[in-house]
């Protein structure tokens, strides 16, 4: 039997796992695009590259392009990213609109298209898997053409079999069921596969292939572009402590002078618990199930009563690198999304009070803004320097929280053994996900423009010598002065207090002369305790070197 597979795609882009493939295609309808994939890990991963316009005719950017064999290749780009002026004004969205660039990353992992290639690389998976069963007869084990010829359908997924699939959904009216009939379609060409083709979908309810899907692409929007930038944030605040650490700064409690801290300690307690709830985030075990309609491998037992389906699941899912959940129904319940979701939506909180804060302190005078040449702070006010990159992280944290808990008290609830409520509902991670993003790049990007003004810091403690009522009271009740307490509150409520006041106060006091003296050295700005090592010790309190990932 001739088992030959001929495939649209040159042979010369079948690239190994470490490379960048590129495929060009073309629709009437639609503007000529390249897909550029780089496939780490082998070819079931998919990391961030590029959409980019190809046709003269499209109204968008262009890139150099030279030709090959029929194959365009990419010469040379000028950004990552070229979208459409038009569609971008367009979008409902700003996350497709006006932040479109800042959000590109996350395309290739929660736009349609990228839903529907992962969904194509479950079904080809599960096929392989199958030939690979001896009690499974009438699929023997692929030959090395057919197993090409499926890898480069994964490889070189391209915007034009995207839009094939939909053309074929508008058919269906079933988004899952457009992938099989599509993939039957591609390999009619190859005469190994042809024989093989109703074995596509096998046993299969469509949330086999939604739920692995989208758990591969979670995991990898994660590891890939969220977690990266979570870890840069942590190192940032963590270097900003570091560099403040001996820089003394009056704190504030209920909003009032309170005992001195250093600039750096306050970012170390930002930085220790971003740290903290990065790691709580990496421990959630991405699951998937495979168990057919109803969770029990109903139809799998009919047709092979001899084959131990739960144990092939397991090697199925576990083989795409996520943990399988045996008790399911015909969904996987989404607990770990909802557990994921909420330790993100902590992290968001942390970042939401340090934005806060930061905000605070530059309104304080504390930390000064690097000016861009041609910026402007205020339509009307010249001299404004506005802290906008930690308002604007501040607001799209609220709106990723936002999103992201709906799903979370959402997606776990299903009526009986399913209902369709969580469908629709999942195609909105890529929101929440994509505001949080949005939001950790304006605080880098704030942190960036920050200037200590020392001065303005200085002038703040030189101004509340009464902070120093705390340490003197304190003295006080070692050496067994009766109402320690008391006699500072009498001393400094509804009065200035200055320097030479409460030396005075300290000098009329009944205590040992070596404590007294240690006493009248004190100063608001040396009154900070353990603040500025426990600055220089964030990273002993932090673990950064193996970072943050899903495992």
């Amino acid at each position: 039997m001739d088992v030959g597979c001929s495939v649209a795609t040159p042979t010369s882009l079948l690239l190994s796992s470490a490379l960048l493939s590129s495929v060009t295609s073309n629709s009437s309808n639609y503007c000529s695009r390249r897909v550029s994939i780089l496939h780490v890990n082998g070819w079931n991963s998919l990391a961030v590259r590029r959409v980019a316009p190809l046709n003269p005719s499209c109204k968008v950017s262009m890139s150099t392009n030279i030709k090959t064999s029929g194959t365009e290749i990419r010469q040379s780009y000028s950004e990552e990213f070229h979208d459409s002026g038009e569609f971008s004004i367009m979008g409902l969205s700003p996350l497709d609109g006006r932040y479109a660039q800042k959000t590109k990353n996350l395309r290739p992992f929660f736009s349609e298209y990228g839903l529907i290639r992962f969904r194509v690389m479950i079904e080809i998976k599960w096929l392989l898997k199958l030939s690979e069963i001896p009690e499974i007869k009438e699929v023997s084990e692929l030959g090395e053409d057919a197993r090409s010829f499926l890898k480069v359908i994964v490889d070189n997924f391209s915007i034009k079999d995207a839009l094939e699939v939909k053309k074929i959904e508008e058919k269906t009216n079933h988004d899952v069921k457009a992938i099989e009939y599509f993939l039957k379609q591609k390999c009619k060409s190859c005469s190994e596969l042809a024989e093989v083709l109703e074995f596509f979908h096998f046993a299969c309810t469509s949330e086999d292939i939604n739920n692995l899907a989208y758990a591969v692409s979670l995991k990898e929007a994660l590891n890939n572009v969220i977690l990266p930038v979570m870890i840069e944030l942590c190192k940032t605040i963590s270097n900003l402590a570091k560099e403040n650490a001996n820089i003394p700064m009056l704190s504030r409690t209920h909003g009032q002078p309170a005992s001195p801290t250093t600039l750096g300690k306050e970012m170390a307690n930002f930085a220790v618990r971003l740290g903290n709830q990065g790691k709580i985030i990496s421990g959630v075990r991405i699951l998937g199930k495979f168990a057919g309609a109803v969770g029990n491998y109903n139809a799998h037992k009919v047709a092979y009563p001899n084959i131990n389906w739960p144990s092939i699941a397991e090697e199925f899912v576990t083989s795409l690198g996520i943990g399988f959940n045996p008790y399911v129904t015909q969904i996987e319940p989404h607990d770990y999304i909802a557990n994921l979701f909420n330790a993100v939506i902590q992290f968001n909180n942390i970042l939401i009070d340090f934005d806060r804060d930061i905000w605070s302190y530059i309104s304080l005078g504390y930390f000064k803004q690097i000016t861009k040449p041609g910026e402007v702070g205020s339509s009307t006010m010249p001299h404004k320097v506005n802290p906008i990159d930690f308002e604007n992280s501040e607001g799209n944290l609220c709106l990723a929280n936002a999103v992201l808990s709906a799903l979370a008290m959402k997606l776990p609830i299903s009526r009986m053994q399913r209902d369709l409520t969580d469908s629709t509902v999942l195609r909105n991670m890529g929101v929440g996900l994509g505001h949080s993003l949005l939001a950790y790049s304006s605080t880098l990007r704030g942190i960036g423009k920050l200037q200590v003004n020392k001065s303005r810091l200085h002038e703040d403690l030189e101004l509340t010598w009464e902070v120093l009522a705390e340490p003197i009271q304190t003295v006080m009740r070692r050496y067994g002065v009766p109402e320690p307490y008391e006699k500072l509150k009498d001393f400094t409520r509804g009065r200035a207090i200055t320097k030479d006041s409460i030396r005075d106060f300290i000098k009329n006091l009944e205590l040992p002369d070596k404590a007294k003296s240690e006493l009248l050295e004190l100063t608001p700005h040396l009154y900070v305790g353990e603040a500025e090592q426990l600055a220089k010790d964030v990273d002993h309190a932090m673990d950064l070197i193996s970072g943050f990932r899903l495992q």
